[in-house]
């Protein structure tokens, strides 16, 4: 089932005419119908007419996003700037298309997306893989960080980060390595000055990033 969502007759008589013999569907014309529709019908695609009548914003789109995650959505719009189509495949959205595509492209659109792949175009892969590039960079580089401050504990510093990492309390921790509950506090005290944080929920995410690092 693909939700067509469009006030536009003749972008909806597209649609329809390139999802014939290869889907059913069913058309809502306002964002109120689609958001109120969304979970009766249980699509697995919505195409978006982003001129939608009740759209306001992007937030609008991501409120989409979130009512089925498992539903992917495709944007139609006239013409949108690189900037404003990458913030829509940010939020979540799975193929941009422009109004006037063909009705015989729609069926490569529809098995792209139900293939898990993008429909995006070209010009955008770039800012793709300079994303890429970047989270993967800024990554790294707090996993060195993270690496580097961890080495500056002790043994049993350590061992009662890990401990802390996977959720152990302060009794459980001092009757693991027979210690005193006041011997792990002071540790703890310790550890925090040394990976300049406040707290042991901190530890806890620290220690978890790190496990899997190695």
């Amino acid at each position: 089932m693909i939700l067509l969502a469009s006030a536009n007759e003749e972008l909806i008589l597209r649609w329809q005419h390139g999802l014939f013999g290869i889907s059913s569907w069913y058309v809502v014309h306002s964002y109120a119908s689609l958001a109120g529709k969304i979970n009766k019908v249980n699509p697995q695609i919505v195409f978006l007419d982003y001129e939608l009548a009740g759209l306001r914003n992007q937030q609008s789109i991501l409120d989409l996003l979130t009512l089925r995650k498992d539903t992917k959505v495709v944007i139609f719009a006239p013409e949108l700037s690189d900037e404003i189509e990458w913030k829509l495949f940010k939020l979540g959205i799975k193929g941009c298309c422009l109004n006037n595509i063909q009705s015989g492209q729609i069926k490569r659109v529809v098995n792209a997306i139900l293939h898990d792949e993008l429909w995006i175009r070209r010009t955008l892969t770039n800012k793709i893989l300079n994303e890429l590039v970047k989270v993967t960079s800024e990554k790294n580089q707090m996993e060195r960080t993270i690496n580097n401050l961890l080495d500056n504990l002790t043994r049993r510093e350590y061992e009662i980060a890990m401990l802390v990492g996977r959720g152990e309390s302060n009794k459980r921790i001092a009757q693991q390595l027979t210690i005193t509950e006041r011997t792990v506090k002071a540790h703890l005290t310790e550890i925090f000055r040394k990976l300049h944080i406040s707290d042991r929920i901190k530890l806890a995410l620290i220690m978890k990033d790190a496990s899997k690092s190695v």
